[in-house]
């Protein structure tokens, strides 16, 4: 029989409004590709059915607009929740500004792609290195939406298209700016294989629960690291309870 001896405690990480996000986002892309596949080069389909079935070009097209809809407006809940939600969803830990966390970045780096250290980066959260592409992957997620909506403007009177209607002169027109979104396209599906692979590698590695994690929320962390955290959540829970007070 083999066991291990780490103590090991359960910690709530990821809060629901941040799985829902997950999700909801990772369901929008494989539409988006999909159907962003096939605007980009329509298959030659013929069909002998009513002319209102017929209309699957334009089917795949409306599937796409309002996919695109959806997938903005849950980014722009995540933004909003980067401010509100607990301390492993803030944007303080996507933007490195502290010298630990480029530290750590040159660490996890070592370990998971060097393969020059063996002692995995102890982490709760996402760790600094993946925050870091997180937030390259949020900017990428605001580029494709700006352009995308750009060239909806071109076909649509609407007043939220009509928004990012300067994207597409500013770009110089519509071939470059369709160029930056069909590439950030390649740029997610890639991004989402590595991803996948990572998750399911630190899972099987540290048995921490990472894929179940943005399920359930939980995942397993060593005894002390969680007493850690507790207590560097504890003394932010007091410190900005000192801030209001001298507020008011």
């Amino acid at each position: 029989m083999r066991s291990r001896k780490t103590r090991l405690r359960e910690v709530y990480v990821w809060e629901l409004p941040v799985r829902f996000y997950h999700w909801l986002n990772a369901l929008c892309i494989v539409i988006l590709c999909i159907t962003g596949f096939m605007i980009a080069d329509p298959p030659a389909i013929m069909t002998e059915t009513e002319a209102n079935f017929s209309y699957w070009f334009g089917t795949v097209r409306f599937i796409h607009f309002v996919t695109a809809f959806v997938f903005f407006f849950n980014f722009v809940f995540r933004i909003y929740w980067g401010f509100v939600g607990n301390r492993f969803a803030r944007w303080t830990n996507f933007i490195q500004l502290k010298k630990s966390q480029w530290q750590e970045i040159i660490q996890i780096i070592k370990v998971d792609i060097l393969m020059i250290k063996t002692k995995p980066v102890e982490s709760i959260g996402h760790n600094a290195l993946a925050s870091l592409i997180y937030f390259v992957m949020f900017l990428a997620f605001l580029v494709q939406c700006i352009t995308g909506f750009g060239l909806y403007a071109k076909m649509s009177e609407s007043f939220f298209p009509q928004l990012f209607a300067w994207t597409v002169p500013l770009l110089g027109g519509d071939l470059f700016a369709r160029e930056i979104h069909h590439f950030l396209m390649w740029f997610f599906i890639i991004f989402a294989i590595v991803h996948i692979y990572l998750v399911c590698y630190h899972d099987y590695i540290e048995r921490r629960g990472e894929a179940s994690s943005m399920i359930g929320g939980w995942k397993f962390v060593e005894e002390s690291r969680a007493v850690e955290e507790e207590v560097a959540e504890t003394a932010e829970v007091i410190a900005k309870a000192a801030k209001e007070d001298k507020s008011v």
